[in-house]
């Protein structure tokens, strides 16, 4: 029987197994769908009228979901740049030769990692203005926010770091780099290429995230669809309650859903200029190369 690397590859039999187990699993995926719908239908959530309130001007609900979906990007986006950036200076700072700057950032970051998300955000909010510090229900969620992700892409980015094969740290040095060049010329873009799914991953978390400036009643996407729910309670009952949410609901997974596809790309990009680079170099065989002259040759 032939074999992959890992595992035996599945036989007759197994392949019988497994198509019967996943036509088994979507048959029960779909009861299950067909009976949350026919219970939403009983119930009467699948009216349309009850859902043409989230495409009605007059209703103020498009152009109030509309603005907070700008806000959760704006905290969203502010927060991913900030904690990139000091997620990198950490990881740097943590792999140094110094112990004076490596111990410090080690325990700043693991400080970062282990306090929950949720009471920095409180803890900026209510504890810096006693200090002097001016702060508003968005600077506290974007500070929050860049505080704790920092902390998590500052692993990520060292890992990635560590990832790369010695080799080409020991290489850069022969040509005489200094270890900041060897860092940002020859680590980190490797680096970046091959944790670019991990780390667009843990940026979608912090998209999501976001969601809780409701705490410090900043008013982003589900804070939004939360007081237009209370609004339209207070007037017309548990009316446009479940479509509501569900709105916001969905607007997360597009946001999500369109951010992954671009880091999908952006990594398939990098992959296809990696091999190009790659190719431009053409090694000489031995009976080719004279005099000692080198072994490559770059192609024009």
């Amino acid at each position: 029987m032939s074999s992959s690397v890992l595992f035996d590859l599945p036989g007759p039999r197994a392949r019988r197994r497994q198509r019967i187990g996943t036509v088994v699993g979507a048959l029960v995926i779909a009861a299950l769908v067909g009976l949350a719908l026919s219970r939403l239908y009983v119930n009467g959530q699948l009216e349309p009228d009850r859902w043409a309130v989230l495409f009605d001007p007059a209703s103020g609900v498009p152009q109030a979901l509309w603005e907070g979906l700008l806000n959760t990007l704006s905290v969203a986006a502010v927060g991913m740049v900030l904690a990139t950036v000091f997620g990198a200076l950490l990881a740097v700072g943590r792999l140094s030769d110094h112990r004076w700057v490596r111990v410090p950032v080690g325990l700043v970051i693991e400080f970062f990692r282990a306090v929950p998300l949720l009471i920095l955000i409180l803890f900026c909010l209510l504890f810096l203005p006693t200090v002097g510090v001016p702060m508003s229900a968005f600077r506290a969620l974007v500070l929050g926010l860049t505080l704790y992700n920092m902390a998590v892409l500052a692993e990520i980015f060292r890992a990635g770091i560590l990832s790369v094969d010695r080799g080409q740290q020991e290489a850069a040095f022969a040509l005489g780099m200094r270890k900041t060049q060897v860092m940002t010329l020859v680590l980190l873009p490797q680096a970046v290429r091959r944790m670019l799914p991990v780390l667009v991953a843990q940026l979608v978390v912090l998209l999501k995230d976001s969601s809780l400036g409701f705490i410090v009643a900043y008013f982003e996407l589900l804070r939004t669809a939360r007081s237009l729910v209370e609004f339209f309670n207070f007037s017309f009952g548990n009316r446009y309650t479940f479509q509501l949410y569900v709105a916001a609901g969905l607007i997360y997974i597009v946001v999500n859903v369109l951010l992954s596809t671009l880091a999908k790309y952006v990594e398939k990009r990098t992959r296809r200029s990696a091999k190009a680079a790659a190719v431009d170099e053409v090694e000489l065989p031995a009976d080719v190369q004279m005099g000692g002259g080198g072994g490559t040759v770059t192609k024009a």
